[in-house]
């Protein structure tokens, strides 16, 4: 969760300004700032933490929060009495959904709760399968520290979810152009995070790309954070730029799932 935030952040000045490098320098620009990416995050843990009605939740933190760069389509549901979903297959459905990734403790249930949290706006099939497949992903490189290889997860995705995961980061980035979409992002973002060094190297993979760098990294923050964990120094980067707000929900909901939250560990 940490992680998807974390490649917002870092993200965040690369999404009309790509970097198609995986160089760019300092990995938080003095401009990195958290997007409606986060904010949503937040409402799928602040929803999971206290059983609110994702609708309420989503509501709430985006009126709190009203000046992220939220997305023409969304921004009028969010800003207005509508609560029906309206067929969405964009990106946003993957880029929110990893606290569901650290508290579900089973593939049928993290599906079960990645569909509740996708469908109240992003109820098209390929935005339902986007957050899926996230999560996925997510508790595959979980389980995967122990017992599954990176080929392995590979593979189960492309069967599960029908996405080509068979190009690398260097074959992507030179075509690779803005993408809203999940079908043209989740494959993308899970790749950065499976051919990853590292936590932080996973976000440079992201970012390099070029695109929609702060939601191309937060899926795969989220992914690589389940694979590597965060840094304790890059969470803390992400501390300094969250609000008091924010930061109780994220320690409140690492402590359900029976873990530290990364700036508060001690590496």
């Amino acid at each position: 969760m940490i992680g998807a935030i974390a490649g917002d952040i870092i993200g965040s000045v690369y999404e009309f300004d790509p970097a198609k490098t995986k160089d760019f320098q300092p990995l938080f620009h003095p401009r990195a700032h958290f997007t409606d990416d986060t904010v949503l995050t937040v409402a799928v843990a602040d929803s999971l933490l206290h059983d609110r009605d994702p609708v309420a939740a989503f509501k709430d933190w985006g009126h709190r929060y009203p000046d992220c760069g939220w997305g023409g389509t969304f921004a009028y549901w969010l800003f207005s009495d509508r609560t029906e979903p309206y067929g969405s297959f964009g990106n946003g459905a993957a880029m929110r959904i990893s606290p569901v990734g650290l508290v579900a403790g089973s593939l049928d249930r993290a599906h079960a709760l990645s569909d509740r949290f996708t469908r109240i706006t992003h109820d098209h099939p390929e935005g339902l399968k986007g957050a899926a497949a996230t999560v996925t992903a997510i508790l595959l490189c979980r389980k995967g520290k122990s017992t599954l290889t990176c080929e392995e997860i590979r593979c189960l995705i492309e069967v599960g979810y029908g996405y080509d995961l068979s190009r690398s980061v260097a074959q992507i980035r030179p075509g690779y152009g803005f993408d809203e979409t999940c079908q043209g992002t989740v494959p993308e973002a899970i790749t950065c995070a499976l051919e990853a060094s590292d936590f932080e190297d996973a976000v440079r993979n992201a970012v390099s790309l070029g695109g929609d760098a702060d939601t191309l990294g937060a899926i795969t923050g989220g992914i690589a954070e389940a694979r590597f964990g965060v840094p304790r120094v890059i969470a803390e980067e992400v501390r300094k730029r969250l609000p008091q707000d924010m930061q109780e929900i994220m320690e409140a909901l690492y402590e359900r799932a029976g873990t530290a939250c990364p700036w508060q560990t001690s590496t």
